[in-house]
Order: structure tokens, then C-alpha cells, then sequence
């Protein structure tokens, strides 16, 4: 007698692959994150590579001269950090005089409310052994994430020209893996992605400039001196998370206490930079960069989710380009029309649908 195994769902099936991609994501960061990154600029550096090697440099060298292009931007971007920092030391004392000052008119104000001054350094005493351990926590987290860069910043370079310099091997390994597939159609699959990471590079360039546009209007609209050069140095730090925008902003912070002598013009600066900062994540982001992609913002917005929880701030930039390229890979294969539709702003996923 036949034994007949029960069909499961194919919503089970899918469900099972979620669950068990999330988990290999999820423990195998450590390796995924500076592979994927290092195939990211890969595929940034490869037309200039190619550019060069037919112009007769060696591969090697090709490689080589990119990745160091590469690098000095990054370290312009660091010395634009340090710059900021330089300058806000620079101004400290005004500022340190000014908030000595403040807070000695707060003490004289709150002791006409009824709170003398024994009771409130008391109190200024638990709040600082409160605070003591969140800052040491803050400070281990900082340093754990420091040293995280650090070594990705070894790694993602020799991962990237690894990439570059064995790319026909990788070739012919992926002919291997789809035998049934052309040469043809796989370079022209591998030509799509590439063009699609470069959509989603355009679109970071329009967020930073739509970002850099409100960040200058605003501090003009509050009177900041030089609210263009503060509002598009804070734009272009916003490529480091969270510290970016922190260490953006002190300049200016700084440059308007010292102009108005108020601590509402501060207030107003911090206020501008952070509805900015959530117009960016909630709508200039999405809106910019999904468009580029041919994604669905609301798709767009799970992936970043998605890819905070999995992995991190790491994941928040990657998962946005790799849903560019899994929506690219659908809507070349007639099998995952539903699922390009899912992901696409097109209800046809970008393709006719033949009827029959």
C-alpha cells in the first residue's frame, strides 16, 4: 500500500525560508557583512577598473589605484570630522563660560521656587550616579562599534580587490551553478545589477543634496552664520549613523549661542536637525532611493527595518540595494512574476503580461 505524503502549503514553505534565512543572517553577520560590502563597491569600481585596464594597466593595479581613489575619500570625509571637532574646542571656553553661567541663573531661579541649594546638588549628585553607568555603557558600545570599523576597514578592501581581480573565475564558477542559463544571459543579468547599485548611488547623491538643501534652510531661517556650509557638512555626516549627525551639529549649535547669546537658538538648530533627520528616514530616503530601485517604498521601509534588526546599521544600508537586485532577478524570471510584483511600484512588475 502507497504511503501519500501530505502536500504542505506553499505559505508554510515560504515561511520556513524566512525563518531560516533570518537565522543564517543573523549568526553568520560577522562573515555576511563585509562580504556583501566588499560586492557593493565592487561593483561601483568595476567600470573604472575596466576603464583602466583597457587603457593598459595591469588588473592588479587597476584594482589598486580604485580602492586608494576610494580610501581618500573616505579619509576627506574623516578630516571633515575632525575639522568640526578642532573647530568646537576651539570655542569651548565661550561656550563653558556661557553654560557656567546659565546654570548658576537656573540655581538662583529655582531657589525663589523653594529649592535650596543643598537640595538641589543632592540632586544633581543622583542624577550624575545615574548617569555614570549609562555613559560608561555608551562609551563600551562606542568602542566595540570603533574596533568593528576597524577591522572592516581592513577586511571589505581586500574583500572588494579579491573580487575584482578573480571576477572571470567567479564567471565561470556561476556558469557552473546555472548550467542551464546562457553566458550571455548571466552577463547580462550580472550588467543589470550593476546598473541597478548605481541607480541606488544616485539616489543617496539626491538625499544628501535634498538633505543638505532643508539643513540650510533652516539654520538661514534662524539666522546661523555660514547655514550653507553647516547644513551640507551635516548632510554629508549623516553617512555615519547616529555620531554623524551629532558631531554636524555642534558647530552650528555653537556658532549660534555665541551670535544670539540664547539658548533658544540652539534649541532651534537642534530642532531643524532632527525634523530634517526624520523627514530623511521616513520620506526623503525611501521616496529617493526606492524610486531608483523600482521598489515599493513600503517594501523599501521593510528592508531597512529588516535589516537593522538582522544587522544592524550595516544592515539598514545593504538590505536597501539587495532588495534592488532580488527585484531585478524576479523580473527576469517568469516564475517570480508574483513575487517582482510584490516588490515593484508597476503592478506588471515592469513587464507585459501576456494574457495567455
Amino acid at each position: 500500500m502507497r504511503t501519500i505524503v501530505p502536500h504542505r502549503p506553499l505559505a508554510v514553505s515560504v515561511l520556513q525560508y524566512i525563518v531560516y534565512g533570518s537565522v543564517i543572517l543573523f549568526f553568520g553577520k560577522s562573515i555576511f557583512i563585509p562580504v556583501s560590502f566588499a560586492l557593493l563597491i565592487s561593483f561601483v569600481l568595476y567600470p573604472l577598473c575596466r576603464w583602466l585596464e583597457d587603457r593598459g594597466l595591469h588588473t592588479m593595479t587597476a584594482i589598486i589605484l580604485c580602492l586608494t581613489g576610494l580610501m581618500l575619500v573616505g579619509l576627506l570625509l574623516v578630516g571633515l570630522l575632525v575639522y568640526q571637532f578642532v573647530e568646537f574646542l576651539d570655542e569651548w571656553p565661550v561656550i563653558h563660560a556661557k553654560v557656567t553661567a546659565s546654570i548658576t541663573e537656573l540655581m538662583v531661579w529655582l531657589e525663589t521656587l523653594g529649592l535650596s541649594r543643598q537640595e538641589q546638588q543632592a540632586w544633581l549628585s543622583g542624577l550624575s550616579d545615574q548617569s555614570r553607568g549609562s555613559v560608561v555603557g555608551v562609551i563600551g558600545r562606542m568602542l566595540s562599534a570603533s574596533a568593528s570599523s576597524v577591522v572592516l576597514l581592513i577586511l571589505v578592501p581586500v574583500y572588494a580587490a579579491l573580487i575584482l581581480y578573480y571576477r572571470r573565475y567567479w564567471m565561470k564558477i556561476l556558469v557552473r551553478i546555472f548550467p542551464h542559463t546562457r553566458v550571455e544571459d548571466l552577463r547580462h543579468m550580472i550588467t543589470l545589477t550593476i546598473e541597478t547599485y548605481y541607480r541606488f548611488i544616485k539616489g543617496m547623491a539626491i538625499v544628501y543634496l535634498v538633505v543638505g538643501v532643508l539643513n540650510s534652510v533652516g539654520l538661514l531661517l534662524l539666522g546661523v552664520p555660514h547655514a550653507v556650509l553647516f547644513g551640507f557638512i551635516a548632510s554629508i555626516l549623516t553617512f555615519i549613523p547616529y555620531v554623524g549627525i551629532l558631531v554636524g551639529s555642534l558647530l552650528p549649535m555653537a556658532m549660534a549661542w555665541i551670535t544670539y547669546d540664547s539658548v533658544w537658538y540652539p534649541l532651534g538648530v537642534v530642532g531643524v536637525f532632527a525634523f530634517v533627520q526624520y523627514l530623511e528616514a521616513n520620506i526623503i530616503f525611501p521616496v529617493a532611493v526606492s524610486s531608483r530601485l523600482n521598489v515599493n517604498t513600503l517594501v523599501m521601509l521593510v528592508a531597512i527595518f529588516v535589516g537593522g534588526v538582522l544587522w544592524g546599521v550595516a544592515g539598514m544600508i545593504l538590505f536597501v540595494p539587495f532588495v534592488g537586485i532580488a527585484k531585478l532577478l524576479a523580473d527576469h524570471n517568469v516564475r517570480w512574476k508574483t513575487f517582482s510584483m510584490i516588490l515593484g511600484t508597476d503592478p506588471t512588475g515592469g513587464k507585459r503580461i501576456n494574457p495567455d
